[in-house]
């Protein structure tokens, strides 16, 4: 007769045929634990099963932000402005209008402006946000600080 079954599948239940004293075969002691337990204290016991079929499930995976979520503010200093305020009119990301310059630092790719360094000229200057002091360094100089998008 041919067996559908393999027989040791078939004795798996079964008080004798293997698996030694029927006592010690009733919990999860015998093969090891339930689980993935083994893989704390005596590390080696189910380790090397685990690099071998499951790679990433040991260690911290840690937490990622989506790169679609990530967003990172460039910015720019009013001394970088006031020293090559020639060179951005010549770029045009600069302007005149009137007796007034306006520099629109959102065609550089820049959303916001800091205050570092002394200014010299008198020029305003157009961005999505602005830090307390560039505000009132433009001012003092008589320039603006124009929050919003360009609209030339």
């Amino acid at each position: 007769m041919i067996r559908k079954k393999k027989k040791t599948y078939k004795m798996r239940g079964s008080r004798h045929c293997g698996g030694g004293c029927a006592k010690k075969r009733k919990g999860a002691g015998h093969r090891g634990g339930r689980g993935n337990a083994g893989s704390g204290k005596e590390k080696k016991q189910k380790y090397t099963w685990f690099l071998k079929y499951e790679p990433n499930h040991l260690g911290k995976h840690g937490f990622k932000r989506n790169l679609g979520l990530r967003k990172s503010k460039s910015a720019v200093n009013l001394r970088y402005l006031n020293d090559n305020l020639e060179k951005l009119l010549e770029e045009g990301v600069a302007f005149k209008e009137k007796n007034n310059i306006i520099v629109d630092v959102s065609k550089l790719g820049i959303s916001k402006v800091l205050s570092e360094g002394k200014l010299t000229k008198k020029f305003s200057v157009r961005a999505d946000e602005f830090s307390e002091k560039a505000k009132m360094k433009l001012e003092k100089i008589g320039g603006k600080a124009i929050v919003g998008e360009s609209n030339v």
